[in-house]
């Protein structure tokens, strides 16, 4: 683990877009797995109309959990910009991005305490490693096929889950995070091409997708490949001028 001059050990980042039916139990989970620590939890709330707002502010009223601060935040509509106005808010050593039901669990949480990201920076939990277990329907499955080769042509990623869950350096986070544009779910494409850029090579580690979260039925069409296509275009264009911040030192 990383050690700076943060005020807390662990920021946990959290979207929720029209959670209302889900974000109490994730939220509740969260405290119970990081209570006793120096954690916080950043429920970033984004253009909901289901009254996720409400329920996050219920809970944060009565939040007591020793060791865990809860933040709900709020931000326009779009999951890139709750995961950068989160990213922009934290005060931990280390930044832990996941989804508001938690797909993986603690996976990647527990895989990146394992890692130096003072030396690494990034962990993703990935469904893209052989080790994962992530049971994929058809249309999954296509649509991320056509996103990898997509991924490949356009930025020469060598990622191979972009879009998974994330353990990071929180310094190399918020330093990162200014530059990030992409409003939408390629914004952690984005960050991971701009790690890529600095020359760090994210930690890949596998996943098991929760039972309940195969329950739910995807919302990527086969058609999103192409918007994801020109997506990947306007990245690279933004970043392949940028100039780069400093590498991580090898040692």
């Amino acid at each position: 683990m990383p050690t700076s001059g943060t005020t807390v050990s662990l920021s946990y980042v959290v979207p929720a877009h029209n959670s209302a039916n889900i974000i109490e139990a994730t939220v509740r989970e969260l405290g119970e797995k990081l209570a006793g620590g120096n954690a916080e939890i950043l429920v970033v709330e984004n253009g909901s109309t289901d009254g996720t707002g409400d329920v996050l502010a219920r809970i944060a009223k009565d939040w007591s959990v020793p060791g865990v601060e809860l933040r709900p935040l709020t931000s326009v509509k779009g999951l890139g910009n709750a995961l950068k106005h989160g990213l922009l808010a934290t005060r931990g050593e280390v930044v832990v991005i996941t989804a508001d039901d938690l797909p993986f669990g603690f996976d990647e949480y527990e895989a990146g305490l394992k890692v130096d990201l003072n030396r690494f920076r990034m962990v993703v939990g990935s469904k893209a490693h052989r080790q994962s277990d992530v049971g994929r329907g058809i249309v999954r499955w296509v649509a991320t096929t056509g996103f990898h080769v997509l991924r490949t042509l356009v930025l020469n990623m060598r990622t191979g889950d972009p879009q998974g869950t994330f353990v990071l350096n929180g310094d190399w986070a918020r330093e990162v995070a200014p530059r990030l544009t992409e409003q939408g779910f390629l914004l952690t494409t984005e960050l991971v091409y701009v790690a890529e850029r600095q020359g760090i090579r994210p930690i890949e580690v596998p996943v098991r997708l929760r039972a309940s979260h195969g329950e739910h039925r995807t919302r990527i069409k086969i058609a999103d490949v192409w918007y994801m296509g020109v997506g990947l275009l306007s990245v690279r264009r933004r970043h392949r001028k940028t100039a780069k911040l400093a590498a991580p030192t090898r040692v």
